[in-house]
């Protein structure tokens, strides 16, 4: 392809990008037949499944399509693990059950408690970097950032339907490192199936909820792939799902009451429809050489349950939304692709343009009425629509030489939203004068932008047969907080046939968000929400006039300092065991601030006038283990533990996630016979610890704040492959009915900020022409 003809491509891609963009996308495209590699080393091509693996686990990885595989720092679920264990729709169901993982809210508030996200190692979702097929997901960003730092999003982690998937794969501690911004907890990789690998099916799973406050889901998926001739294979992905919302009044017998003795009665788990379509092209040009082009739409429409940012339900609300849709997400994109493969060098190199329409029934701005739909007494509503673009492009080339495995890269990620909605906070009728942000809400520009550009190089040395040594440097210069170093360091030792000792530390890092940066995003409080002048532990606070927080264009980028030690046993029989100790230490976490950072400001109307800002540090430290048992031929036991041994934060001892302070996943596969599995899994959830300190304010919470006493969920999983063409499912999720209901809303939820559903009966089916 000519230049010309590239530049012309980018031009249709990207009308709303500055032209910086598009002069990096051509040099990109330029690059791309000199400098290309896979978007993620764990993307290993099917023909290293047959290899042993050479280099760190992290590094190189065997393609596991089949099973579940546990390693220290990454776990892989294969395709037959999801066939036999599957979940309803969101894949955090099945990767909260790897070593290191749990699902938690975006902060220790309790608001949207039910958004639960993937946390890896306690870090929080938002340090959770997710990938499909190795190409970053951002999507979540679109959704308003809320002062504690939740937003009214499902995350990540359902925008490519189950049947569609091959593997998932979970990396967590130093390694991450190299994946760049957000990738400080670790990296989940959603790997969809190749479109060589001929395949047309039809599938189907239900699920049937005991409890008739519960509700029921369903989802169906359509995938048909294969060549079309000896150069060029499509694969076509359909999906569809659909599951109802809880009782709005699930939660009415473990509220909590207040002082004036009113209950303060939390919404359960809203439902969700998605509709999902991707639609894939691989052309293999030659044996070295082959493009891709593919386009992708998802659509995500709510079923309202009643929950709102801090409000209790409200009776009109739910006479009036219960079950419809009050906020509706659709992305949709192209993504442009190459991969190159010869004796000594693997390459892959993408270019990916996404959009996000976020639209919402019209919610509150400030104070207690934040994230409030409008009840029918102040006003008609009305629908607000919102446009997050994402440009990303990545480069990377692996060559082997000698001892050596080089990797190289460079990455650019490019960030775009259009919100006229989120930012019209009115700054006391224009009293203000706050400098750099406009009293007038309609002349506030509705557009925020930033981008990163990175660079990458890692060596996987093997110094000896027993000794691997892997140093990395990655450099990245984000536009509005600056360049960022990371580098890292990895050693593996196979001390004995049996034993390896590993150990790993790295620098990694999170750039601050488009909401955080906008000093036109304002929120507004009259009281309850400003810092306490007269208790807390910081200055300023409300004086008459309530507070503002306002976005901050100086933020510095969060950083942390990664490392573990783990000692694996392998006796090559299957029979394998690990266990690591890590120790992140986390600094300049970006928070809604406690300090005045003008006080002249703030007397002209006796209000606080607060930033985003960085904060402090956080420590965190746990141990994770793993012990795999091939009991016999047929039957696989497998068991993994995380223990939270630290999570604090420096400024106040208050935890950085609502996790437990244990969490065990106990496995048993049997293949009863060729065509017949059955499985049991117990999950065992150790004490949550509800937070003392209000995680806006910092100031003492007060009432009655309930941890989450230990709890375990109890699957049962049988499957039957009936003829070559038919398979049947059939399962009992959370045998025990071991339930957990939220207790409130805001700051006084305690730690029971979640639903944790009952009994569940499931069934599933595949046919496969």
């Amino acid at each position: 392809m000519s230049s010309q003809a590239k530049s012309r491509r980018c031009a249709v891609l990207l009308p709303t990008f500055r032209l910086s963009y598009l002069q990096f996308c051509l040099a990109v495209m330029g690059a791309s037949t000199l400098i290309s590699a896979q978007a993620m080393a764990a993307t290993a091509e099917e023909e290293l499944a047959d290899e042993p693996s050479a280099t760190l686990d992290t590094i190189v990885v065997k393609a596991a399509k089949d099973e579940l595989k546990q390693a220290a720092g990454l776990s892989i679920i294969g395709e037959k693990t999801l066939e036999n264990q599957p979940v309803s729709n969101d894949i955090a169901e099945i990767v909260r059950k790897m070593p290191g993982v749990n699902l938690s809210g975006s902060s220790t508030s309790g608001q949207r408690g039910n958004q639960r996200q993937i946390d890896l190692r306690g870090m929080g979702p938002d340090n959770t970097l997710i990938l499909i097929d190795g190409r970053p997901v951002t999507a979540r960003n679109a959704i308003r950032l809320g002062r504690a730092g939740e937003r009214d999003s499902r995350g990540d982690s359902q925008w490519v339907p189950p049947s569609a998937i091959e593997r998932i794969e979970v990396l967590r501690g130093p390694a991450a490192a190299r994946y760049g911004s957000g990738s400080m907890g670790g990296v989940v990789n959603i790997i969809t199936k190749s479109p060589t690998q001929a395949e047309y099916s039809i599938t189907g799973h239900y699920e049937y909820p005991e409890n008739d406050l519960e509700g029921a889901s369903w989802r169906t998926g359509v995938n048909m792939a294969g060549p079309i001739n000896d150069k060029l294979s499509y694969r076509t992905t359909l999906g569809y799902h659909d599951s109802k919302p809880d009782d709005a009044y699930i939660n009415a017998d473990s509220a909590v009451t207040d002082s004036k003795g009113n209950k303060s009665i939390a919404a359960g788990r809203e439902g969700v429809q998605n509709v999902d379509v991707r639609q894939l092209f691989e052309y293999a040009m030659d044996a070295i050489n082959t493009f891709g082009v593919e386009v992708n739409f998802s659509n995500q429409k709510n079923r309202w349950a009643g929950d709102s940012q801090f409000q209790v339900i409200n009776e009109d609300l739910i006479n009036d939304l219960y079950g419809t849709t009050t906020n509706e997400l659709t992305r949709y994109g192209v993504a442009l692709t190459h991969k190159y493969n010869t004796n000594n060098t693997r390459a892959n190199s993408y270019l990916e343009f996404n959009r996000m329409d976020n639209e919402r029934l019209g919610e509150g701005l400030a104070g207690g009425g934040e994230g409030q739909i409008a009840t029918p007494e102040n006003g008609d509503r009305q629908w607000t629509k919102s446009k997050y673009d994402t440009l990303n492009a990545k480069s990377e080339w692996d060559l082997y030489f000698d001892r050596h495995t080089v990797t190289a890269g460079g990455e650019f990620r490019g960030e775009r939203l259009n919100d006229s909605a989120s930012n019209q906070q009115k700054i006391a009728d224009g009293s203000i004068d706050i400098p750099g942000t406009s009293n007038d809400p309609s002349s506030r520009d509705p557009i925020s932008k930033s981008y990163l550009i990175g660079a990458y190089v890692e060596d996987n040395y093997q110094v000896t047969d027993d000794w691997f040594v892997t140093p990395g440097l990655r450099v990245d210069y984000h536009d509005k907080a600056g360049v960022n170093l990371s580098p890292s360091l990895n050693s593996t030792w196979h001390f004995s046939p049996n034993w390896s000792v590993k150990a790993g530390v790295s620098r990694a890092f999170k750039a601050p968000g488009l909401f955080q940066l906008n000093p036109n995003y304002v929120y507004y409080t009259k009281g309850n929400g400003c810092p306490d002048g007269q208790n807390s532990a910081f200055a300023g606070g409300n004086n008459g006039g309530g507070c503002y927080v306002l976005g901050n264009p100086d933020l510095d980028n969060e950083t942390s300092l990664n490392k573990e030690l783990t000692f694996t046993y392998d006796d090559g029989t299957g029979l394998g065991a690990g266990l690591t100790y890590y120790h992140n230490d986390y600094k300049n976490r970006i928070a809604a601030g406690y300090t005045d950072f003008d006080p002249e400001i703030a007397d002209q109307n006796k209000a606080g006038v607060y930033r985003w800002e960085n904060q402090g540090d956080a420590i965190i430290e746990g141990l994770e283990g793993f012990v795999t048992v091939p009991v016999t031929d047929s039957l696989v036991w497998n068991t993994n533990l995380t223990t939270n041994l630290r999570s604090e934060r420096k400024d106040n001892g208050e935890a950085l996630s609502l996790i437990p302070r244990y969490t065990v996943n106990t496995n048993v596969d049997w293949n009863v016979t060729p065509d017949w599995y059955a499985g049991l899994g117990v999950s065992y959830y150790g004490n949550i610890t509800a937070p003392k300190r209000s995680v806006t304010t910092n100031d003492p919470l007060q009432g009655e704040l309930l941890d989450v006493k230990p709890y375990a969920v109890v699957d049962v999983n049988t499957r039957y492959q009936v003829t070559d063409s038919l398979s049947l499912g059939a399962g009992v999720k959370n045998l025990f009915d071991e339930t957990v209901k939220r207790e409130g809303t805001g700051v006084n939820a305690g730690a029971r900020t979640f639903n944790e559903p009952g009994r569940y009966y499931t069934a599933s089916i595949k046919l496969d022409f």
